[in-house]
């Protein structure tokens, strides 16, 4: 799909999708905790692949088996630009987490759902409240 150069004028605008899951330290663990949090962003949202913009995932510290942005390869989603980073490596931070936040256009009148699942719905306990 071709980018948009008016988004408004579609009645669409840029939203910045957050999420986050926890996976053991091995290749397939990594990759399949991915595609399951953007299985999850893309239903939670429906969103259309060809209408996202980037996606930038982190991981902490003890997670180094797999580049995250392989599973959303692995899914498909050859056409987004994907980077990975790593976490700040805070005392005390839950283990084992993949963190993404996913830019995409949305309709202009949809409120967008982060999707934080298992644990992690303790690193943003106040969406829950708000969804």
């Amino acid at each position: 799909m071709q980018a948009m150069t008016d988004p408004d004028a579609n009645g669409m605008r840029v939203a910045a999708i957050r999420g986050a899951v926890q996976a053991e330290n091995s290749s397939e663990a990594v990759l399949s905790a991915t595609e399951q949090l953007m299985h999850e962003i893309i239903e939670a949202n429906e969103l259309d692949p060809g209408l996202m913009i980037s996606a930038i995932f982190t991981t902490t510290e003890d997670l180094d088996a797999e580049f995250p942005a392989a599973a959303a390869r692995r899914m498909g989603l050859n056409d987004v630009p994907l980077m990975c980073a790593r976490e700040i490596p805070v005392p005390g931070a839950m283990p084992g987490v993949i963190r993404v936040m996913l830019h995409t256009y949305v309709p202009v009148d949809r409120k967008v759902r982060h999707v934080y699942l298992g644990d992690t719905r303790n690193l943003r306990a106040d969406l829950d409240a708000a969804q």
